[in-house]
């Protein structure tokens, strides 16, 4: 299977059923998969990419109207193509990053198929590689990369109150202000989305209850250089795993309105009440976490410890960078940081809707082989499956704190598509006697 071939057969029905064999089946055609795409066309891997909707759709449908992307264009890209009329130092918007994804796969003529979703995968037992059962028909492979990335199940907790009062949505399915009912909104959860959407909320003029937990805050920009810049040159974004404890701390940092640094004591100022960690809804009435004030504590020693990181690598590199001593200048704490609300009437309080911003879970109930933990996890190094010639790319520290960001998915696809031609060099190798029989 080293070319990429079609044929008719019937299955038990007697219905023809298109069979396609390929050396290498690429699912998922975001970020991930246009990226494994671009090195395995380098390499001269015969590969195919599927996709169940369109090149890059989650940018475009599964995020809200307003998101753009939070890092700036000159790092949030692939190496082989900037973003066309944009500042190197601008945010891209969602659809301007599909739209770039889409540019991307051009380059190269990536052998994409979209609007195919893949229903099973499943190992041959009497052969190498795999069967795929697709919506338009049958694949055979020698190898298979899940390229679906880590946003693929919207995550609602079991908490969630069963009240069709309500308009209950995840982050993943809100688009702007207009969408709600009339009434205030509680949304559940601080890192980057929640933080944002909340943001936009108060800025549409609804009454605004902001759920917080754990979180990383990093400065967008210091001394004159963004966040993206000093995870750079710190070392952060190679950093091999995360810190214990560090697992479910979500990461608060935003590229909206030109980007800035969240700051939840700015955000209570402009009017949206804080409060703890959502713990449990009874009989109409939300109740919190008394952690709210440590939560933010830990936010704030995160920002000093980056500021400090940066200030120190400035004086060991004698770098001429301005000095910034009002980034380390915090607003007062705001009074729902220091009486906090523990309890919420949401009826009383005129809350109409809640935005679940609690993550995804990944879905890998189509890849039947053995490949995974107990609890289903992948089991890889560095994206190279226990399973032979099963591999994965686009998943959260999947080499580094980098994976899932644009550029780290880039090279990790690199990695994993090495893999893949070495391994072919292995497969085609023949000793003397088969190499005579050839001439």
């Amino acid at each position: 299977m080293t070319d990429l071939n079609q044929t008719a057969l019937n299955n038990l029905t007697g219905v023809a059923v298109e069979k396609t064999e390929i050396d290498t089946l690429v699912v998922g055609a975001g970020q991930a998969g246009v990226a494994m795409s671009e090195h395995l066309t380098k390499l001269g891997v015969p590969h195919l990419v599927l996709e169940r909707n369109r090149i890059a759709e989650a940018w475009r449908t599964g995020r809200w109207d307003s998101l753009v992307a939070n890092g700036p264009a000159w790092h949030d890209r692939f190496p082989g193509l900037e973003f066309e009329g944009l500042d190197p130092d601008a945010f891209a918007s969602k659809d301007q990053v599909a739209d770039y994804f889409e540019a991307y796969a051009r380059l190269f003529d990536a052998p994409i198929r979209t609007g195919v979703e893949v229903k099973s995968v499943v190992r041959n037992a009497d052969r190498p590689g795999f069967t795929i059962q697709t919506s338009e028909g049958v694949i055979e492979a020698n190898r298979v990369v899940s390229a679906t990335g880590p946003f693929q199940r919207p995550v609602i907790p079991a908490i969630a109150p069963k009240d069709e009062r309500i308009m209950q949505i995840h982050s993943a399915a809100y688009y702007n202000p207009q969408q709600l009912p009339e009434g205030a909104v509680l949304v559940v959860g601080a890192g980057s989305s929640g933080v944002q959407i909340a943001d936009e909320l108060n800025r549409a003029g609804r009454q605004v209850y902001l759920s917080v937990g754990p979180h990383d805050r990093p400065p967008r920009a210091y001394r004159n250089r963004d966040f993206c810049w000093w995870l750079g040159v710190l070392g952060e974004w190679d950093a091999p795993a995360s810190k214990p404890g560090k697992e479910h701390v979500t990461i608060a940092v935003s590229g909206a309105r030109g980007g800035h640094t969240v700051d939840f004591r700015a955000l209570a100022q402009q009017g949206i009440t804080l409060v703890g960690l959502t713990k449990a809804f009874n009989d109409g009435v939300v109740s919190f976490q008394q952690d709210l004030a440590d939560n933010l504590a830990r936010g704030d020693e995160n920002y000093l410890s980056l500021l400090d990181a940066a200030d120190a690598y400035v004086a060991r590199n004698g770098l001429d960078l301005p000095e910034e001593p009002e980034a380390r200048d915090f607003l007062p704490l705001p009074e729902c940081v220091r009486n906090p609300v523990l309890e919420l009437d949401l009826a009383g309080a005129g809350v109409t809707s809640i935005i679940w911003a609690t993550g995804y879970s990944v879905d890998f109930s189509w890849l039947k082989v053995n490949a995974f933990d107990a609890s289903g996890k992948p089991l890889h190094q560095r994206g190279v499956s226990c399973e032979p010639g099963v591999y994965f790319v686009g998943l959260p520290w999947l080499s580094r704190r980098g994976s899932t960001f644009i550029w780290g998915v880039w090279h990790d696809a690199k990695h994993i598509a090495d893999h893949i031609a070495t391994q072919r060099k292995y497969l085609a190798y023949r000793d003397a006697k088969q190499r005579q029989a050839a001439e």
